[in-house]
């Protein structure tokens, strides 16, 4: 398994809000995790942060002797280790006013032999990259994904809606927050993709489908998606991670 992470500020904004992590727990199994913070510059950022270690070191902890044998005990080890994230996030809020109102969006991912778990809570995504095809794999928590649902507009339409930042549900707003939990059967060859929408706002899916296919080498893929993203005037904080399984 190779894995990789990349951020940058964009062209744009002044602050990154955006926080990543990859943690290789075992040779065949390991955890990966974007979050895109909301709020003032600072509260975004710390947002995200604070989400990113509390997820990462809580799928840590709990697979610290070997992840659970069965999907339902692998799944349990991701809802756990969002509400950690949330719990984290929710708590600092109330005890700092800089910070109040702050959360973030989260998707994560479980990756063992043979499949990969993820969770997902706001419009960060996680995408798989098999055969030349880019297919997302979470769905947002998003109002343009509302009325995408509804047939009012169409997912193109979506990526330029004014409203397309608007978020239905995050990290660290509330007390308890309910994520989507997906398990996937991956093949040697699968790539991961986690990333904020910063990336999915400017590159569609047929972009990031084609440049994985031009690119065998991961890295260099990841880095090509950042680097276009970039070209094309980046408004937002831009984050990648990739595993290559």
């Amino acid at each position: 398994m190779k894995l990789y992470g990349m951020t940058d500020v964009g062209r744009v904004r002044r602050d990154n809000q955006d926080s990543y992590a990859f943690r290789q727990l075992t040779d065949d199994t390991a955890v990966l995790v974007v979050c895109d913070g909301m709020g003032g510059a600072q509260s975004g950022s710390v947002a995200s942060a604070i989400a990113v270690e509390a997820f990462s070191a809580e799928v840590e902890k709990l697979c610290a002797a070997g992840a659970p044998r069965d999907s339902e005990g692998r799944e349990l080890v991701l809802i756990r280790a969002a509400a950690a994230a949330n719990r984290r996030v929710f708590d600092t809020a109330q005890r700092d006013p800089d910070c109040e109102g702050m959360g973030t969006t989260l998707v994560g991912a479980l990756v063992l032999p043979g499949e990969a778990y993820i969770a997902n809570v706001g419009d960060s995504r996680c995408y798989l990259l098999r055969g030349g095809e880019a297919r997302q794999l979470t769905t947002d928590h998003s109002y343009v994904q509302v009325l995408v649902n509804r047939g009012e507009i169409t997912p193109e339409e979506a990526r330029h809606h004014p409203r397309r930042n608007v978020i239905t549900r995050a990290v660290g707003v509330d007390s308890e927050v309910g994520c989507d939990i997906l398990r996937l059967e991956t093949c040697p060859g699968d790539r991961l993709l986690l990333c904020s929408d910063g990336l999915t706002n400017v590159l569609d899916d047929g972009e990031l489908a084609e440049r994985s296919a031009a690119e065998a080498d991961p890295e260099r893929y990841a880095r090509s998606l950042l680097e276009m993203t970039l070209e094309r005037g980046a408004p937002d904080n831009v984050t990648v991670v990739l595993a290559e399984i």
